[in-house]
C-alpha cells in the first residue's frame, strides 16, 4: 500500500473538525442535502464533514478521494491526517475520527475496542491497493527476473553477487555484472516492510523463516533508510543496490523494477496496473459472504492466476457497521462510494496505486451499502 503499491506519502490538507467516529451527535447544518453527485454518480447524503486518520501509504489516494468528494458533493470535506496505521486505529477506537486507515485489518483486541466504541462490529474495507516494487540499480538498465526464493536469499544475505548462479538461472544465462548486492531496507516500521516480509515468508518459507515478519525489517542484511522516498533515493545513488518500495517511489527515481517469477507459471510477471488488477480480481476473503472484507493475502503471494503480480499491499478503511449518528453513517457511505467509483479510482494510477477492477468494486459497494 503503501503503498503500492504498491505506495506514495503526502500530507492531506487539514481542516480541524470536532466529530466523533461513533458517538452521538445532533444533526446540524453540517449535514449535506441529498442530490446526485458529479462524476461518480453517487447520491450525496448525510453529514458531509468527515474525519479520518491513519496509514500514510494511502495518504495520496485520500487526497484524490477528498477532491472527488468535494467536487461531487457541495460543501463536502474529509479531514484525513497521516501518522500511521496504529494512530489511525487508536483514534478510531477512541471515537476521535469517523474512520481509520490501516495497512492491516484489525487484530482481535483492536476489533473488540472498535465494537465497544461503535456499539456494533467494525468492518475492514480494502479501498486502496499499492503494489510493492523490487527496485534496483544496475548498469545499462539491465532487466532482471527474480523468484521469491531468490529474493529471500538476496535480502537475507545468502546471495551476495548479482552474477550468482541463482540469479543467472532465472535470467536465461544473461551475462550479469560482477557487482556486490547491497540491500537497502526500511529502518522505520512500515506496512510496506510487513507485507514484503509476509510475501517472502509465504512464497519462500524455506529461505525466509516465518518469524521474520512484522513492520520492522528482521533477520535480513543491508543498510537502513527511513521512508519510501529515502530507500528509493539511496538505491539510485549506487549500482548494485536493491530494495522493496512502493511503486510510485521506484518510478520517481527511475529505478529498474524486477519482474517476479510466481507459483502460477514460469513466465516472469512485470509490475503494471494490469497485472495488479488481475491480482485484485482473484482476491479471496477470510470470511466468505461477510461484509467484513479481510483479504486472505496468501492468494496474492502465491497466485494461481498466470500474470498476477504477487506483492500487493491492501490498505483498509476501518469503519463501524452501524453508527450511533445516522447522518454520519450516510455521509461516510457517500464518501466511500465516491472513493470506490471508477472516476476516482482511475486517478490513482498516477499516484502509484492500482485502481480496483469492476468485479471487486461490486463486492466493495455491497459492504459499503450495509453500513447503517
Amino acid at each position: 500500500m503503501k503503498r503500492g503499491s504498491i505506495v506514495a506519502v503526502a500530507t492531506v490538507a487539514a481542516l480541524s473538525l470536532s466529530l466523533s467516529a461513533c458517538g452521538s451527535e445532533e444533526s446540524s447544518g453540517a449535514s449535506g442535502s441529498s442530490g446526485a453527485a458529479g462524476g461518480s454518480g453517487v447520491q450525496c447524503d448525510g453529514k458531509l464533514q468527515l474525519k479520518g486518520s491513519g496509514s500514510t501509504a494511502q495518504a495520496n489516494a485520500m487526497t484524490v478521494f477528498k477532491n472527488a468528494f468535494s467536487e461531487d458533493c457541495d460543501g463536502a470535506n474529509v479531514d484525513y491526517t497521516g501518522g500511521g496505521s496504529g494512530q489511525g486505529i487508536t483514534e478510531f477506537t477512541s471515537g476521535i475520527t469517523n474512520f481509520g486507515g490501516s495497512d492491516s485489518p484489525l487484530k482481535e483486541d483492536q476489533a473488540k475496542k472498535a465494537e465497544e466504541q461503535c456499539g456494533a462490529p467494525a468492518l475492514n474495507l480494502p479501498l486502496v491497493f499499492g503494489p510493492i516494487a523490487v527496485a534496483y540499480k544496475l548498469p545499462d538498465n539491465q532487466q532482471v527476473n527474480l523468484s521469491a526464493p531468490t529474493l529471500a536469499k538476496i535480502f537475507s544475505g545468502a546471495i551476495t553477487k548479482w552474477n550468482a548462479p541463482e540469479i543467472a538461472a532465472e535470467n536465461n544465462g544473461t551475462a550479469l555484472p560482477d557487482l556486490p548486492v547491497t540491500v537497502v531496507f526500511r529502518s522505520d516500521e512500515s506496512g510496506t516492510t510487513e507485507n514484503f516480509q509476509k510475501y517472502l515468508g509465504s512464497a519462500a518459507p524455506a529461505e525466509w523463516s516465518k518469524d521474520k515478519s512484522g513492520k520492522a525489517f528482521k533477520g535480513g542484511v543491508g543498510q537502513g533508510a527511513s521512508g519510501n522516498s529515502q530507500v528509493a533515493a539511496t538505491v539510485n545513488k549506487a549500482p548494485g543496490t536493491v530494495t522493496y518500495t512502493e511503486w510510485s517511489f521506484a518510478k520517481a527515481q527511475k529505478l529498474q523494477i524486477a519482474n517476479i517469477i510466481t507459483s502460477a507459471g514460469p513466465d516472469p510477471v512485470k509490475l503494471s496496473a494490469e497485472t495488479v488488477a488481475k491480482t485484485i480480481e482473484t482476491a479471496k476473503f477470510k470470511t466468505p459472504g461477510s461484509k467484513d472484507l479481510v483479504i486472505d493475502t496468501e492468494g496474492f503471494y502465491k497466485p494461481s492466476a498466470a500474470g498476477a503480480y504477487p506483492i500487493v499491499l491492501a490498505t483498509y478503511e476501518i469503519v463501524c457497521s452501524k453508527y450511533k449518528d445516522a447522518e454520519v453513517a450516510k455521509g461516510l457511505k457517500t464518501f466511500l462510494k465516491v472513493a470506490a467509483s471508477q472516476p476516482a479510482q482511475d486517478q490513482l494510477g498516477d499516484q502509484g496505486y492500482a485502481p480496483i477492477p469492476e468485479s471487486f468494486r461490486a463486492t466493495l459497494n455491497q459492504s459499503i451499502d450495509s453500513i447503517q
